[in-house]
């Protein structure tokens, strides 16, 4: 199953009991569904458990029931349809709207005054026209209808519950979403899936974990390529001293450096420095590093 599917079957577990928040958790799911008016309601959706949850929500809040189930054991979409007009218009009613005078969904508030009703139709929009990807791929969850006035009075209900989205259009339809990991764990867990927001934490704290380990390995990988190209270089220095018979006329100190360095290529100044006796300083060995280089300046 899919991320969004998980979500919905988690959503799905939780109990209905309450009056005012099961009206309200199927005002979301209208409002947000493929067709709500007075010609028909028609749902569409890829989660088995949204779908056994339908008939029990619609019964719980209206008393009616769909025109026909689909087979819950069908692959693909599920779809329900509600025709009655006399049914149609009982919900309407429920919800504040003449269906004779109906031009334009809106959101009637008086339907949602607490918060358990407010995250009620939040929950059930969600389930009728929410996805949100894999965190595994990315961060993103949206919640789509195709009324205008609902995408706007949805937009400034949502903060209310502490969320702030983002909005957009696609063809014909008004899209909530959100994009940082942090604000789709927090929506979910407010609309009642605390354990799929915590595998969005989890996922997120499992890609900053490897994109550190990246960054350093990155930082480690470019630290050694310098070290190496400085000791090739340190190298080539030694033998065109050696070539112009200087080496064995320089200082003790910068002999045994010389010599030290040519049969050490591998190892990092501090290694080096380990090896000269007396003990030196890793920033006096560079000096005298140095200092073979700029002899041999003069033979390039």
């Amino acid at each position: 199953m899919s991320f969004s599917s998980d979500v919905k079957t988690e959503l799905c577990q939780l109990p209905l009991s309450d009056e005012d928040a099961i009206r309200a958790e199927a005002y979301g799911v209208l409002l947000f569904c493929n067709q709500f008016s007075p010609s028909g309601i028609r749902i569409t959706t890829l989660s088995r458990s949204f779908g056994a949850r339908l008939p029990v929500l619609f019964q719980r809040a209206f008393g009616v029931s769909f025109d026909a189930l689909p087979d819950p054991e069908a692959l693909g979409k599920l779809t329900f349809h509600l025709t009655s007009r006399e049914a149609i218009g009982q919900i309407m009613g429920i919800y504040g709207y003449d269906v004779a005078g109906l031009m334009a969904h809106h959101i009637n508030y008086g339907v949602l005054e607490d918060e358990t009703a407010q995250i009620a139709f939040c929950r059930g929009a969600f389930l009728a026209g929410g996805s949100v990807t894999d965190p595994e791929k990315g961060y993103h969850l949206e919640i789509t209808t195709n009324h205008l006035h609902v995408h706007r009075e949805f937009q400034a209900l949502i903060p209310e519950l502490g969320l702030q989205p983002r909005a957009t259009t696609r063809k014909s339809n008004y899209i909530t979403y959100f994009k940082r990991s942090a604000a789709i764990a927090a929506c979910l867990t407010k609309i009642g899936a605390p354990e799929s927001s915590k595998r969005i934490a989890q996922a997120r704290a499992t890609k900053n974990l490897v994109n550190s380990v990246n960054r350093q390995y990155n930082c480690d990988v470019a630290n050694v390529d310098k070290a190496v190209a400085a000791a090739q270089n340190q190298i080539e220095a030694i033998q065109m001293l050696e070539r112009h018979g200087e080496l064995s006329s320089l200082p003790p100190a910068l002999q045994e450096t010389a010599r030290l360095r040519r049969e050490n290529p591998e190892l990092s100044l501090a290694q080096l420095a380990g090896l000269i006796q007396p003990p030196v300083s890793k920033s006096c060995l560079n000096h005298r590093l140095r200092k073979l280089q700029e002899l041999a300046q003069k033979y390039t």
